[in-house]
């Protein structure tokens, strides 16, 4: 598989770049891996040497997904280097938290740019070579997306803008082959949300929150996204896959005084 992910020095990206190459060296048929970050870092330089061990492709790429050019040109340098793409998973995101009403309108835009706008321009770029391909696109949303989470700024307005852009792209480029769809994670420990696992009181306290009894890791997240880039998500087009552990359905199991009512 030829794929560029974002986001892919750390965390779900990370573990999805890994995920993929190793799902190549199975099969015997190599994965080209663009993995898009930022800019240099240890991270990334780790990333590639460990896709490498696994006979992978490696190409890293740096860039800032919220400046309007950058979506398109490192699509052209992945489609340039891999002889075109199969695949595309749209990860890159920020969070800025704080309540609306002493919020930024700086911050509401760059929220947008790099949660939102950069997967339209990422996939309005890589359509020619998905078409070719018939490949697939997948972008990271968030349980927040669907479930209004205050003092978050406007970082769930922003995924439940990508649910929603995802699905239309998902009806616009279903003609050409290609399938467009979102995962919606729960809690997951990254590098963005460890300083709160940090705290094991707080880490216990939300492992107990999920029915499952752990909070996520990347890996339970880029096994899905593996998934619905593969064959066997074939026919799943369009849709918001929810990957939380039954968190989000869990609030009234969690209301006080549930253990003391009775049946009558």
């Amino acid at each position: 598989m030829r794929v560029l992910v974002t986001g892919a020095a750390s965390g779900i990206g990370r573990a999805t770049c890994l995920r993929l190459a190793r799902d190549g060296k199975a099969s015997g048929q190599a994965a080209k891996v663009a993995a898009v970050d930022l800019g240099p870092s240890p991270g990334l330089d780790s990333l590639c040497g460990e896709l490498k061990a696994l006979g992978a492709e490696a190409l890293p790429l740096h860039a800032d997904m919220g400046e309007a050019k950058e979506p398109a040109r490192v699509v052209a340098d992945a489609v340039r280097a891999f002889g075109g793409l199969d695949g595309l998973v749209s990860n890159a995101g920020i969070n800025r938290p704080g309540p609306l009403l002493s919020y930024t309108v700086e911050d509401w835009d760059r929220m947008f740019a790099v949660n939102t706008r950069a997967t339209w321009l990422l996939a309005q770029a890589a359509h020619p070579a998905l078409k070719a391909a018939h490949g697939a696109i997948v972008a990271t949303a968030s349980m927040s997306g669907s479930n209004p989470h205050a003092n978050l700024g406007p970082y769930g307005p922003s995924k439940a803008a990508v649910i929603m852009l995802a699905q239309v792209l998902a009806q616009e480029f279903g003609a050409d082959g290609i399938r467009v769809n979102t995962i919606s994670p729960g809690m997951v420990r990254t590098g963005m949300t460890e300083k709160a696992y940090a705290d094991e009181t707080i880490a216990s306290q939300r492992n107990a929150l999920v029915p499952l009894g752990r909070v996520a890791t990347p890996e339970d997240m880029a096994d899905v996204i593996a998934f619905l880039l593969s064959p066997d998500a074939r026919y799943i087009n369009g849709h918001d896959l929810v990957v939380d552990g039954g968190v989000a359905g869990n609030f009234l199991g969690r209301l006080p005084g549930i253990s003391r009512i009775t049946r009558s």
